[in-house]
C-alpha cells in the first residue's frame, strides 16, 4: 500500500529519531576499557572483533566514534539550546521594542550573519578560555541571527492580532503576552528551528576541534578524531577516516532530517494531505 506524505513524514522522523537513540545507547553500553592504549592490536582493519578497526594506539576505533558523536550531540544540545535562547529573547524584543531598539538589533543580525562563522567561533572560543565551555559558548553565540529574525517577523505579525489587542485592553503585560499567547503559537517554529540548528552547531564543533582549537587531544570528539587520523592516511588506514566521517554525517542528516519533517508537519497545508 502507497504511503500518504503525513506517514512518510512520521517514518522518517521515526527512522532518524532511532538511529540517534541507537548511539547514545551505545555509548552508554560499550566498555569504556577498549580506550586504553594497547600497541600489540595497533593499526588493525576492521574486522569482528573491531567493527571499525582500531588505532595507531590499538584503541577500538567503534568505542572511540561513538564517544565522540556522544560529545557532539552534548556540545550541539547546549549550543543550539542557547542560541535558541537568545534568537527568542532579542527577536521577540526587536518586535515589540520602540524603532530604535529594532533598528539596533536588525544592525546587529546583520552584523552577525556577515562575519565568517569558523572565524568568528574560534574568535569567541580564545576569549572564554578555549575548552568544551569556549565550543559551546562560540556556537552558541553565532548561530541564533537568521532564527532571532524568523521570531521578530512572526511577532510582528501576530502583535496587531485582536486577542493580543483586547489581552493589552484588559491591562496585561507585554510579558503576560508573550507568555500566554505569542511564545505558544510561534513554539513549533521555534522547535523546528532548534532541530535545524542542531546540524549546523554539530558541524561548526567538528570544524573547530579538526583545526585544533577548542579541546585537548585527550577529549574524545569526531573533529579531534579526523585531525589525528589525516597523519595516518597516507599508511593505508583509510578505516580512521572513513567510518568516524560518514558516523559524522549520519549523524548531522538525521537531525536535518527530523528539523525539515517537522516543518512538513507542521505545515497547514498538511491537514489537507
Amino acid at each position: 500500500m502507497k504511503l500518504n506524505l503525513k506517514k512518510k513524514v512520521v517514518f522518517s522522523i521515526v527512522f532518524s529519531l532511532s538511529i540517534i537513540l541507537i548511539i547514545l545507547l551505545l555509548s552508554i553500553v560499550m566498555d569504556s576499557s577498549k580506550l586504553n592504549t594497547n600497541y600489540e592490536i595497533r593499526s588493525l582493519a576492521p574486522s569482528f572483533t573491531h567493527i571499525f578497526g582500531t588505532d595507531w594506539m590499538g584503541r577500538d576505533m567503534l568505542l572511540r566514534t561513538v564517544k565522540g558523536l556522544q560529545f557532539s550531540l552534548m556540545v550541539g544540545l547546549l549550543g543550539a539550546f542557547l542560541g535558541v535562547g537568545i534568537a527568542i529573547i532579542l527577536g521577540v524584543i526587536s518586535a515589540l521594542g520602540s524603532e530604535k531598539v529594532d533598528s539596533a538589533i536588525l544592525w546587529t543580525i546583520d552584523l552577525f550573519i556577515g562575519m565568517p562563522h569558523l572565524i568568528f567561533m574560534i574568535l569567541i572560543s580564545f576569549a572564554v578560555g578555549k575548552g568544551a565551555k569556549g565550543v559551546v559558548i562560540a556556537t552558541a553565540l553565532t548561530h541564533w541571527p537568521a532564527l532571532a529574525r524568523l521570531i521578530r517577523n512572526e511577532v510582528l505579525h501576530l502583535k496587531n492580532m485582536e486577542y493580543i489587542n483586547l489581552s493589552h485592553n484588559l491591562g496585561k503585560s507585554n510579558w503576560f503576552v508573550v507568555r500566554n499567547h505569542i511564545l505558544l503559537i510561534i513554539f513549533p517554529q521555534i522547535l523546528v528551528g532548534f532541530l535545524l540548528l542542531f546540524p549546523h552547531v554539530i558541524l561548526h564543533e567538528a570544524s573547530m576541534t579538526f583545526l585544533g582549537f577548542g579541546l585537548s587531544a585527550q577529549t574524545p570528539s569526531i573533529g579531534i578524531i579526523l585531525s589525528e587520523a589525516v597523519k595516518h592516511i597516507s599508511l593505508g588506514d583509510w578505516w580512521l577516516v572513513f567510518f568516524p566521517g560518514t558516523s559524522l554525517v549520519l549523524l548531522v542528516k538525521s537531525f536535518d532530517n527530523i528539523g525539515e519533517s517537522l516543518r512538513m508537519y507542521v505545515d497547514p497545508q498538511m491537514r489537507y494531505i
